[in-house]
């Protein structure tokens, strides 16, 4: 597994206010999208293109245009639809698919209650989006269904990452599927509730309110 921590200076600072727990729903949502757009800039880096040529106003130029299949975007319901729109202003041509999934927060066991993929994702670039990755409970459980359908690379982008979430991950997928992980922070630690420390809290309930 490939893992980049951002170092920009932009990110930094938006992370910190991220972070602060006195940061309103507004401000928060605000933030996860300028920050997602700045992480996928440098996650799409190697995405899929072809050459071509266009006329300008004043004569022919060779350019390069994204290649067929279009990218496919998935976030992670409920809290990865906070991260969307900063993905699409990158890429707004990409399709987007879905997968809703829910921590027990006793067990950390995931479970997936609601999926909107392709059939067939075969030779597909996949961005999955979620703001935490904690125990990698989540992203194992996604890229199982996107393995599934015949992806054999993934690139996920998350607000903040844990050591152990990581590790996860990197063990579990070594020699079976390439899985890049770009992420603005790498912390500390699980707290024994399986939350990140020092972490964003709850990412749904900030950005959206306790329902």
């Amino acid at each position: 597994m490939d893992l980049h921590i951002a170092d920009h200076p932009l990110i930094a600072h938006k992370l910190t206010v991220l972070r602060d727990r006195s940061t309103d729903s507004s401000r928060f949502r605000t933030l996860a999208d300028e920050l997602v757009t700045l992480l996928a800039y440098e996650a799409t880096r190697n995405i899929r293109t072809t050459s071509t040529t266009v006329t300008t106003p004043v004569a022919e130029a060779s350019g390069t245009v994204l290649a067929s299949p279009r990218p496919l975007v998935v976030p992670i319901l409920r809290a990865g639809l906070g991260m969307l729109e900063g993905m699409l202003k990158i890429l707004p041509t990409a399709e987007v698919g879905f997968l809703g999934m829910v921590r027990d927060e006793e067990s950390l066991e995931v479970d997936a209650y609601a999926e909107r993929l392709p059939a067939d994702l075969t030779g597909r670039q996949v961005f999955v989006v979620d703001p935490m990755l904690a125990t990698g409970g989540t992203l194992a459980m996604a890229i199982d269904f996107l393995l599934e359908r015949g992806v054999s690379e993934v690139t996920a982008i998350c607000l903040v990452s844990a050591p152990e979430g990581v590790e996860a991950i990197s063990t579990k997928y070594e020699g079976i599927a390439e899985v890049t992980v770009h992420t603005a922070a790498l912390d500390e630690r699980l707290d024994a509730n399986g939350y990140i420390v020092p972490g964003l809290g709850d990412a749904g309930d900030r950005l959206y309110g306790i329902v």
